[in-house]
């Protein structure tokens, strides 16, 4: 809190000199959510293509639902196994295709604006690779990761990024049995990056497919947003104080229609006529929930619900009968607010493993960096001089100053 206090000060004092020297970087920003339906894979399970790790970005925020079945036994005492698994096959696949640099890596001194206080649980890495090992494949590390019953969030930034990274906490909020058990909820994590302040919030909202049961999910997504605060020394301490926002998660809402009509509508493969009936685009519109807030277009299928290992929504194929029908829907979402952030891509990714398929969205992130710690590398000259002689009369070589990679 005191170093933060002490950066505002600083700003309010020299405001000259951090718009003089401020600059800014871009950075790419990897974010999918996933309903695991219970299923802990295989430790040989490549995810190299839903990461889309050929394409290296330089953070990647991955959330979990039912990571573990949802079981009253789980609820309690929830397993920890899927939390290292799926740990382990994320560092395989972003280690095996890093790179060297981010296409998103660039700076700029002028581009457009484009709960439960818990501990935080990071991967145990080797190293940072030293600044001299120049010809060494950087490293992905993961800086945080957290389970609540069956909500799973992994953060993983790229090595050399890992420094500018502070003011890191996590905070978790159940809305599930009883009004405040872990099954459903939210695990959010926060940090500044350089110098803006990133929020993930990654939920699971209440299920049902019956009328009203939308509002069930507005109220989860209420309580998300107002009762999740992190550390007292870290700021900011609530979700939506935050410069870039990215919230992520089975949000569960369904479509507005019979589900007989919605199944029709499926088989006839008349998507666009189905998503005018989306739950969660006409809360937004009504103001129920989410007000402010983005989301990219949905261009993709319904997410929800397949038969297990099949391409085939659950209730939609003729002659299977003894089971519960369930009408297909996009329960699977990401949403973001926030100034300097730009969504480039929104898609689902093709895997069988459960009945959900994965949701995925690339940003492009517009981060500040603050003068004050950067001056003394970037001016070298300038060592020694009074800092508001700088201010009032900056060296000559400092009127272009370079415009330089992200470390």
């Amino acid at each position: 809190m005191q170093e933060e206090d002490s950066r505002r000060s600083r700003e309010k004092l020299y405001p000259s000199l951090f718009a003089f020297f401020s600059l800014t970087r871009m950075l790419g920003v990897f974010v999918s959510t996933w309903n695991v339906g219970g299923v802990l894979p295989d430790g040989d399970l490549r995810l190299d293509d839903w990461l889309d790790a050929g394409n290296t970005y330089d953070v990647y925020v991955l959330g979990f639902q039912e990571a573990v079945p949802l079981t009253p036994k789980n609820v309690i005492s929830p397993e920890r196994r899927p939390l290292s698994r799926w740990n382990s096959l994320i560092k395989a696949a972003l280690n095996r295709s890093s790179s060297s640099s981010s296409y998103f890596s660039s700076s700029s001194s002028s581009l457009p604006p484009t709960g439960e206080r818990q501990k935080i649980h990071p991967v145990k890495d080797g190293p940072t690779p030293s600044r001299s090992s120049s010809h060494a494949s950087p490293e992905f590390l993961c800086v945080a990761s957290k389970q609540m019953v069956g909500i799973l969030v992994s953060v993983w930034v790229r090595s050399t990024l890992r420094r500018r990274l502070h003011h890191l906490s996590v905070s978790s909020v159940g809305c599930g049995v009883m009004g405040f058990m872990g099954n459903k909820g939210s695990v959010s994590v926060s940090f500044l990056l350089h110098n803006t302040s990133f929020c993930f919030v990654c939920c699971h909202l209440a299920s049902g497919g019956k009328e009203g049961d939308e509002r069930r999910r507005n109220c989860d997504a209420g309580k998300i947003l107002s009762w999740t605060t992190f550390r007292r020394r870290c700021r900011p301490r609530r979700i939506l104080d935050h410069d870039q926002i990215i919230l992520l998660g089975d949000l569960n809402y369904r479509v507005s229609l019979p589900e007989a009509a919605a199944r029709n509508l499926a088989r006839k493969k008349e998507w666009g006529e189905l998503l005018q009936r989306d739950q969660l685009a006409a809360e937004v519109s009504d103001g129920g929930v989410f007000e402010g807030w983005s989301e990219g277009d949905v261009s993709f299928l319904p997410t929800y619900k397949y038969y297990r290992n099949s391409d085939d929504y659950y209730g939609c194929v003729q002659g299977r009968k003894g089971e519960n029908k369930r009408a297909p829907a996009w329960c699977d979402r990401i949403l973001w607010r926030g100034m300097g952030l730009r969504q480039i891509r929104y898609d689902r990714f093709e895997s069988r493993l459960s009945d959900h398929r994965p949701v995925r969205a690339v940003f492009v992130a517009e981060v500040r960096e603050d003068p004050i710690r950067e001056l003394p590398g970037r001016i070298p000259k300038a060592r020694g001089q009074p800092l508001l002689s700088l201010i009032s009369s900056p060296p000559s070589d400092l009127l272009a100053p370079s415009i330089h990679k992200c470390p």
